[in-house]
């Protein structure tokens, strides 16, 4: 069972980073190509989605009369996707991946300093030294999250963007660092002593 398990996130993690660059309307083009060249039938596994739904993590319930989407997604799985380079762009990213991706029983549409937590756990990312409440400040203050009140904070659309359109970097940099200016070196030039007597 732990083989399929492996098999099905190596294929989700291959289907999005093939999807991610492109837009809706050519992905749906994408999907419908594959399920029609691989003459995808739904009716030989209707039963085994009724009793297992696919092991109840990755894949939605599938129907003859709806497209097969990729909703339910591990935490890590979504984080080694993304590749963040930051505290602040795994807090976006916990914040992304509630909100869109979590089991149904789960999702949220606004995060604290418990939800930063269990999520930086579980997807194995290394806790930030400080108090967690600070990188909620700290991503608020690159201009991710809105603050909503009583501690908690909204992915707002810069967030979403930088998650949806923009990680993985292409360029491998992170976001939080800005580029040093070169300063030039200015040499004084001495004039020359006459010669002449």
């Amino acid at each position: 069972m732990s083989k399929r398990i492996d098999q099905e996130i190596e294929a989700i993690k291959t289907i999005l980073t093939s999807l991610e660059p492109l837009d809706d309307l050519v992905r749906k083009n994408v999907l419908d190509y594959i399920l029609k060249r691989i003459k995808f039938d739904y009716s030989v596994i209707e039963s085994e989605v009724q009793s297992s739904k696919f092991s109840g993590n990755y894949v939605q319930e599938a129907s003859p009369t709806s497209e097969p989407e990729v909703k339910e997604i591990h935490i890590k799985q979504f984080k080694e996707t993304k590749r963040p380079r930051s505290a602040i762009e795994m807090a976006s990213i916990v914040a992304y991946y509630l909100q869109y991706h979590a089991e149904a029983d789960d999702k949220k549409d606004k995060v604290g300093t418990a939800d930063l937590d269990t999520q930086f756990k579980i997807a194995d990312y290394p806790l930030p030294k400080g108090d967690m409440k600070f990188l909620l400040v700290n991503t608020k203050n690159a201009g991710y999250f809105d603050s909503v009140g009583n501690g908690e904070y909204k992915l707002n659309a810069v967030g979403y963007n930088l998650i949806k359109h923009n990680l993985p970097r292409k360029d491998g940099k992170a976001t939080t660092k800005r580029p040093r200016k070169t300063i030039k070196k200015v040499v004084k030039k001495t004039p020359k002593k006459s010669t002449k007597k």
